[in-house]
Protein backbone atom coordinates (compact mmCIF):
# COMPACT_ATOMS: atom_id res chain seq x y z
CA UNK A 1 0.00 0.00 0.00
CA UNK A 2 1.30 3.41 -0.98
CA UNK A 3 0.52 6.45 1.13
CA UNK A 4 0.23 9.56 -0.98
CA UNK A 5 0.19 13.17 0.23
CA UNK A 6 -0.16 16.20 -2.03
CA UNK A 7 0.96 19.70 -1.17
CA UNK A 8 1.52 23.06 -2.79
CA UNK A 9 -1.98 24.14 -3.64
CA UNK A 10 -3.33 27.60 -2.97
CA UNK A 11 -4.77 30.73 -4.48
CA UNK A 12 -2.93 32.12 -7.47
CA UNK A 13 -3.62 34.60 -10.22
CA UNK A 14 -4.19 33.81 -13.85
CA UNK A 15 -0.91 33.72 -15.69
CA UNK A 16 1.05 32.53 -12.68
CA UNK A 17 2.82 29.21 -12.34
CA UNK A 18 2.31 26.69 -9.58
CA UNK A 19 4.09 23.54 -8.52
CA UNK A 20 2.42 20.72 -6.66
CA UNK A 21 4.34 18.02 -4.84
CA UNK A 22 3.28 14.47 -4.20
CA UNK A 23 5.11 12.58 -1.48
CA UNK A 24 4.75 8.86 -1.14
CA UNK A 25 5.81 6.35 1.46
CA UNK A 26 6.45 3.00 -0.09
CA UNK A 27 9.77 1.37 -0.79
CA UNK A 28 8.65 0.13 -4.21
CA UNK A 29 7.75 3.62 -5.43
CA UNK A 30 9.98 3.05 -8.42
CA UNK A 31 7.58 0.43 -9.75
CA UNK A 32 4.58 2.79 -9.87
CA UNK A 33 3.34 4.93 -12.70
CA UNK A 34 2.45 8.20 -11.00
CA UNK A 35 -0.25 10.49 -12.28
CA UNK A 36 -2.11 13.67 -11.52
CA UNK A 37 -5.84 14.07 -11.89
CA UNK A 38 -8.05 17.01 -11.04
CA UNK A 39 -11.68 17.63 -10.23
CA UNK A 40 -13.18 21.01 -10.99
CA UNK A 41 -16.31 22.08 -9.13
CA UNK A 42 -19.27 20.08 -10.38
CA UNK A 43 -17.22 17.96 -12.75
CA UNK A 44 -15.64 14.53 -12.83
CA UNK A 45 -12.02 13.56 -12.48
CA UNK A 46 -9.87 14.78 -15.34
CA UNK A 47 -6.52 13.31 -16.32
CA UNK A 48 -3.73 15.89 -16.05
CA UNK A 49 -0.67 13.78 -16.76
CA UNK A 50 1.47 10.85 -15.77
CA UNK A 51 5.12 9.85 -15.50
CA UNK A 52 6.63 6.42 -16.03
CA UNK A 53 8.40 4.58 -13.21
CA UNK A 54 11.82 5.65 -14.46
CA UNK A 55 10.73 9.22 -15.10
CA UNK A 56 11.77 9.01 -18.73
CA UNK A 57 8.27 9.13 -20.20
CA UNK A 58 5.52 11.62 -19.57
CA UNK A 59 2.09 12.09 -21.05
CA UNK A 60 -0.30 14.99 -20.59
CA UNK A 61 -3.97 15.67 -20.94
CA UNK A 62 -5.09 18.05 -23.65
CA UNK A 63 -6.16 20.76 -21.24
CA UNK A 64 -2.62 21.23 -19.85
CA UNK A 65 -0.48 20.02 -22.73
CA UNK A 66 2.27 22.54 -23.39
CA UNK A 67 1.78 24.17 -20.00
CA UNK A 68 2.47 21.33 -17.59
CA UNK A 69 5.52 19.35 -16.61
CA UNK A 70 5.61 16.24 -14.46
CA UNK A 71 8.79 14.85 -13.00
CA UNK A 72 9.72 12.42 -10.25
CA UNK A 73 12.56 11.86 -7.85
CA UNK A 74 12.83 8.17 -7.12
CA UNK A 75 15.37 8.80 -4.38
CA UNK A 76 12.90 10.99 -2.49
CA UNK A 77 9.71 9.17 -3.54
CA UNK A 78 8.20 12.38 -4.80
CA UNK A 79 6.42 13.59 -7.91
CA UNK A 80 6.28 17.21 -9.02
CA UNK A 81 3.62 18.81 -11.19
CA UNK A 82 4.24 22.30 -12.52
CA UNK A 83 1.63 24.18 -14.50
CA UNK A 84 2.51 27.43 -16.20
CA UNK A 85 0.26 30.18 -17.45
CA UNK A 86 -2.54 29.16 -15.13
CA UNK A 87 -6.11 29.87 -16.17
CA UNK A 88 -9.26 30.18 -14.09
CA UNK A 89 -10.40 26.88 -15.61
CA UNK A 90 -7.43 25.20 -13.93
CA UNK A 91 -9.23 25.72 -10.63
CA UNK A 92 -9.73 22.27 -9.16
CA UNK A 93 -8.79 19.80 -6.49
CA UNK A 94 -5.63 18.11 -7.69
CA UNK A 95 -4.98 14.48 -6.84
CA UNK A 96 -1.86 12.40 -7.10
CA UNK A 97 -2.29 8.72 -7.87
CA UNK A 98 -0.09 5.68 -8.20
CA UNK A 99 -0.69 2.55 -10.22
CA UNK A 100 1.02 -0.62 -11.35
CA UNK A 101 -1.71 -2.67 -12.97
CA UNK A 102 -3.07 -0.77 -15.96
CA UNK A 103 -2.68 -2.68 -19.22
CA UNK A 104 -2.77 -0.06 -21.95
CA UNK A 105 -2.52 3.66 -22.68
CA UNK A 106 -6.20 4.23 -22.14
CA UNK A 107 -6.17 2.62 -18.70
CA UNK A 108 -3.22 4.75 -17.70
CA UNK A 109 -5.27 7.85 -18.47
CA UNK A 110 -8.39 7.08 -16.44
CA UNK A 111 -8.89 7.01 -12.67
CA UNK A 112 -9.62 3.29 -12.59
CA UNK A 113 -6.07 2.62 -13.75
CA UNK A 114 -4.69 3.74 -10.39
CA UNK A 115 -4.88 1.91 -7.10
CA UNK A 116 -3.63 4.49 -4.64
CA UNK A 117 -4.72 8.06 -4.20
CA UNK A 118 -3.95 11.06 -2.08
CA UNK A 119 -6.50 13.32 -0.44
CA UNK A 120 -5.90 16.15 -2.88
CA UNK A 121 -4.74 19.74 -2.75
CA UNK A 122 -6.90 22.66 -3.84
CA UNK A 123 -5.75 25.05 -6.54
CA UNK A 124 -7.77 28.19 -7.14
CA UNK A 125 -6.91 30.51 -10.01
CA UNK A 126 -8.36 34.00 -9.90
CA UNK A 127 -8.91 36.01 -13.04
Amino acid sequence: QVDVVESGGGLVQAGDSLSLTCKTSEITFVTYVMAWFRRAPGKGLEFVGRVSPSGALTYYGDSVKGRATISRDNDKDTVLLTINTLKPEDTAMYYCAGGRNARNQWEWSVPSGYETWGQGTQVTVSS
